[in-house]
């Protein structure tokens, strides 16, 4: 049985923990941070008030289940890592592909809400706090990355000499 490379655990953790961090920020932006600034001048309390008087709500289950199936995913990927004993680079393809799907996690999760703030107070139902342009600007370093991390490890690795 190959040993567990040190560094596989170690991405898998890291990784966990990045995902969960995304899910984190997105679920804050899109349940405090964006509702207070689409609607400036009133607190979440009396944003969630005057949304339920308009029969919209402002739930926090479905943001929380939909970015939660990418931690959930982060989970699955360390677990199958560290298990598998896994070369170190298939937990960082891996959690880079999350991490850039992660945008569209976002987008999804943040339909509803931006939705139904959009029928209460007649607005865009868009982003209109910047915290969420972290979030795009990881998934697409993640995205690039997803390209650049192979094209770096085959140009390190050494030339095969052909047999005479």
């Amino acid at each position: 049985m190959t040993p567990l490379p040190r560094r596989t655990l170690w991405i898998s953790i890291a990784g966990v923990l990045a995902i969960t961090a995304y899910a984190s920020v997105a679920a804050v932006q899109i349940l405090v941070l964006n509702p207070l600034a689409a609607v400036p001048g009133r607190t979440l309390d009396e944003i969630r008030a005057e949304m339920d008087a308009a029969g919209e709500v402002l739930l926090w289950e479905p943001v929380a289940f939909i970015l939660g199936i990418g931690v959930v995913l982060a989970v699955v990927v360390a677990i199958a890592s560290i298990r598998g004993r896994a070369h170190p680079m298939v937990p960082v393809m891996s959690f880079l592909a999350l991490l850039m799907l992660g945008a569209f996690g976002y987008f999804a999760a943040s339909f509803g809400v931006g939705m139904s703030l959009a029928d209460t107070f007649g607005i865009s139902g868009g982003d209109y706090s910047p915290w969420a342009r972290p979030l795009y600007a990881v998934s697409l370093v993640a995205g690039v990355a997803l390209v650049v991390v192979p094209l770096v490890m085959l140009m390190r690795r050494p030339a095969a000499v052909a047999p005479a």
